[in-house]
């Protein structure tokens, strides 16, 4: 079933008591348009009033209730409306909505959370898995840029693999890091400026989100992969070729070394 509309007009918030899921919501008000709010216990007679004449649903939602929370859904949804999620891990979400549901499915990460810094750009990733669902992966894009953000496509590989590095890896090598450097007698004595700053940075990962990136790591089939290949580039280090490493690091700031 193809997306029957170019132009998103009125939206469904799955999860808007959520943080992204009530952050979103309210910028599509501002931008103007409908938006209906769901979370849980969800309403099935509220949603059998509006799902029919909502244009996307929005899934802000934990891939681990991914299964229970479809069902409830997507009966209520009319024909050719867009099905998303805003998960950061795109591979098992995507299966599991077109398993289910057979209209358009774009799959969507905000790389961003509520709180944006002011000398941040913040984009939006989107998949699909089939052609026919292009059209709505556009309509998607459309949607994002008139909240005014910045939105590309991307494959469901090519996300996750990023994400595995971004996400998974960033959080474990960082509690690894954490973890062995604390069985130093009194390093808290030691601590420096740039060693401060990476604590601080590390903070709200480490011990409010520490469950939220476990979940994400699990559910992410890279995440292993990623690991094995940080583990080669610390067998780089122990064999002592930092200057290889370095030069290496420095693609991150090529552009200001042109």
């Amino acid at each position: 079933m193809e997306c029957g509309f170019n132009k998103i007009h009125s939206i469904a918030v799955i999860g808007s008591r959520g943080q992204m899921g009530g952050f979103l919501a309210l910028k599509a008000e501002r931008a103007g348009l409908l938006v209906h709010r769901f979370d849980q216990p969800l309403d099935e007679a509220e949603m059998a009033r509006q799902l029919p004449h909502t244009d996307f649903v929005l899934l802000c939602i934990p891939v681990t209730v991914m299964d229970e929370v479809l069902p409830l859904v997507i009966p209520h949804m009319k024909e050719g409306a867009i099905l998303s999620d805003v998960g950061s891990v795109k591979g098992r979400p995507l299966q599991q909505m077109l398993r289910v549901y057979d209209g358009p499915v774009v799959g969507t990460h905000p790389l961003f959370g509520p709180v944006i810094p002011t000398d941040f750009n913040p984009t939006v990733a989107l998949v699909t898995e089939r052609e026919e669902d292009k059209p709505a992966l556009l309509a998607v894009k459309d949607f994002f840029e008139r909240l005014d953000f910045g939105a590309f496509e991307s494959t469901v590989e090519e996300h996750d693999k990023a994400m595995a590095m971004i996400q998974a890896l960033n959080f474990s090598s960082t509690i690894a890091f954490l973890a062995c450097s604390r069985e130093i007698s009194n390093i808290d004595k030691f601590v420096t400026p740039s060693f401060k700053r990476r604590l601080e940075s590390a903070r709200k990962m480490v011990t409010q989100d520490s469950d939220l990136f476990v979940t994400i790591s699990d559910a992410n089939q890279y995440s292993l992969e990623a690991i094995r290949l940080f583990r080669s580039f610390l067998s780089l280090a122990a064999a002592g070729d930092m200057d290889l490493l370095a030069d290496r690091a420095s693609w991150w700031w090529r552009e200001s070394n042109t």
